[in-house]
């Protein structure tokens, strides 16, 4: 069984697929986190995210870097955002994204072209997404619990412009697919956003 797990930035996506895997026994993993591995490779090696063949050649990164606490800060993510428009990039990290989704017995996988792109083929498909100032409020909690002092408005505009990015790149928009279960989790805290997902994986499953 293959559950895909699409949405932008902040959506809770990542916690609703952690908790998805969880509760059907399934592996996980946050394709988001590749983008940040090419993303922070770039920046290490004092290339250009937003040139093609930087992007690409930050694709060959060593698996250790996965382990890298810098992948959950802002500013990688930012970066994530430039290199995950590139075909190439999106083209290179396919493969991996594909093995891990078509292992035996299933898994989870979240991102933003899982139910599009990645896996098409998945049982239950879930897009999660919340307003904007919801995503910020979200993220700027989360920097304060890391006490890093970043302004509300800062990570909105950012979370804005990714959206944009994402939206409107022409290889693999960030969008729902036409038979996703669409879950807006702006009103929802942690544990009703979870419970409803997990509802709905089970309603799509009958």
């Amino acid at each position: 069984m293959i559950i895909a797990v699409d949405g932008p930035t902040a959506s809770g996506k990542g916690t609703i697929a952690k908790a998805l895997a969880a509760h059907f026994g399934l592996p996980h993993l946050d394709t988001g986190l590749l983008y940040r591995a090419v993303g922070r490779q770039v920046a290490l090696d004092g290339r250009d995210p937003d040139d093609p063949t930087d992007a690409l050649a930050a694709t060959a990164f060593p698996d250790a870097l996965l382990l890298d606490p810098q992948l959950r800060s802002e500013e990688t993510g930012g970066l994530a955002s430039r290199v995950s428009i590139h075909p190439a990039v999106r083209l290179a990290l396919f493969e991996r994204q594909r093995a891990f989704a078509e292992q035996p017995g299933g898994a989870v996988l979240d991102g933003r072209d899982i139910g599009t792109v990645i896996a098409p083929e998945a049982e239950v498909k879930l897009f999660v997404t919340a307003s904007v100032t919801a995503r910020a409020q979200r993220r700027w909690l989360e920097m304060q619990d890391r006490e890093l002092d970043l302004e509300l408005r800062e990570i909105e505009a950012d979370i804005a412009a990714r959206d944009k990015r994402d939206i409107e790149r022409q290889d693999a928009p960030l969008k729902a697919a036409p038979d996703a279960l669409v879950l807006d989790t702006t009103e929802l805290g942690k544990d009703e956003a979870v419970a409803a997902a997990i509802e709905a994986v089970e309603a799509g499953l009958r």
